[in-house]
């Protein structure tokens, strides 16, 4: 266990003096932040997440009791943190919340660490899924409407502010079950295109990986998402993975088997310097097939047949998948939970995504005439 004394600053600099105090348990580090007015005291409970990214502790707040998760990363002084400087700029309803964060010494004097305070969600889709899987049951179709408009609404914001999250898939993907509101994390692949610089094709974890990032390309656009998030989405009603590849090549195969042989111009669409045209040829695999053990809609099956195309130009952006008639369930005034209880609240749209929709499909096709904003009182 570990408490952690430290000023409620959204973000604090390398420069800030971080002491570790040690307490009278071994294996418990007071650590302390000492400028601001006032103080809260993190202690730690118990692990909730590692990987290559690094570790996430559940702790609590000792002055309110509240819960919060704590992101701790190795930080390599010749890099400035990429993740916490988008996490700094995000500001969304799907998107976690990053309180604060601050730096700790490892056991080593040179070791550096980055800790981020964020707000705690309990569960994950990836474990959502897995208890859909064990007990052999379907995810509601409403549920999945729900957690799928909410994914994508996520995109088109980050999508506007020019931040592409490169790592969509269950586990990066929050939800609360008491109103099934659902928010993106980890954004430790996430990177702020710029025009005319070349991105690492190698990115995204491989079952929700792109077809252009397998074909090499460097150029790709925010498109990657789109895909990773109608995998999710099927994946949602399927309860396993919708192309498990075993390796990099074994994923495409798993692609192809579904899509069928992509065509030289597609592969072109995909990455225009690609000259590798050998592949066998395979017709695609009919989506009804695909889902033909699931209770699923002709809107479902035309939403990710939308979603995961060859050509990232043809799939459907964020909000044009939020207008496709899969969600019209959504926007009416009388869907509610099974339990009766109110769904979360998917049409408070903020600047940000208003500002992105350069063809006013959000007031045109998106917010119901009967909804009022929050805000508006």
């Amino acid at each position: 266990m570990e408490s952690i004394n430290l000023n409620d600053n959204k973000s604090t600099s390398t420069s800030t003096t971080i002491k570790e105090i040690k307490v009278s348990s071994k294996d418990t580090k007071k650590i302390e932040k000492t400028s601001g007015d006032s103080n809260y005291t993190y202690t730690t409970t118990k692990e909730i997440g590692s990987g290559s990214f690094g570790t996430v502790y559940l702790a609590t707040i000792a002055e309110t009791g509240e819960c919060v998760a704590i992101k701790k990363v190795f930080q390599d002084k010749r890099y400035k943190n990429r993740e916490l400087q988008i996490l700094n700029e995000l500001d969304h309803p799907n998107l976690v919340k990053t309180r604060q964060s601050f730096f700790t010494t490892g056991e080593k004097k040179d070791d550096l660490y980055l800790n981020v305070v964020m707000e705690y969600v309990p569960e994950t889709l990836s474990r959502t899924i897995r208890q859909y899987n064990k007990s052999k049951t379907q995810m509601p179709m409403l549920i999945v409407k729900i957690y799928a408009y909410q994914m994508l609404r996520a995109l088109h914001y980050i999508h506007s502010i020019g931040i592409c999250h490169r790592d969509i898939k269950p586990q990066n993907v929050l939800t609360d079950p008491t109103d099934h509101s659902l928010k993106f994390c980890d954004f430790g692949s996430a990177k702020k295109f710029v025009k005319g610089e070349p991105n690492v094709a190698y990115i995204c974890s491989r079952y929700y990986r792109a077809p252009e990032l397998i074909f090499g390309a460097t150029d790709y656009d925010f498109q990657i998402d789109v895909w990773s998030s109608g995998c999710v989405i099927a994946e949602t009603v399927l309860t396993t993975p919708l192309f498990p590849g075993e390796s990099a090549v074994d994923q495409l195969v798993e692609v192809i088997k579904i899509l069928g042989t992509p065509s030289k111009a597609q592969i072109l669409a995909m990455n225009p310097e690609y000259n590798d045209f050998r592949f066998p040829v395979i017709k695609a695999y009919p989506w009804q097939k695909v889902f033909k053990s699931k209770v699923v809609t002709p809107e479902f099956i035309d939403l990710i047949s939308k979603l995961l195309v060859y050509e990232p130009k043809l799939r459907l952006t964020p909000l044009q998948a939020l207008c496709h008639p899969f969600f019209d369930e959504l926007r009416d005034q009388n869907t509610k939970l099974p339990n009766n209880k109110p769904i979360c609240d998917l049409f408070n749209f903020n600047n940000v995504e208003i500002k992105g929709d350069k063809d006013g499909l959000i007031f045109l096709k998106l917010v119901p005439k009967w909804y009022k904003h929050p805000e508006s009182g």
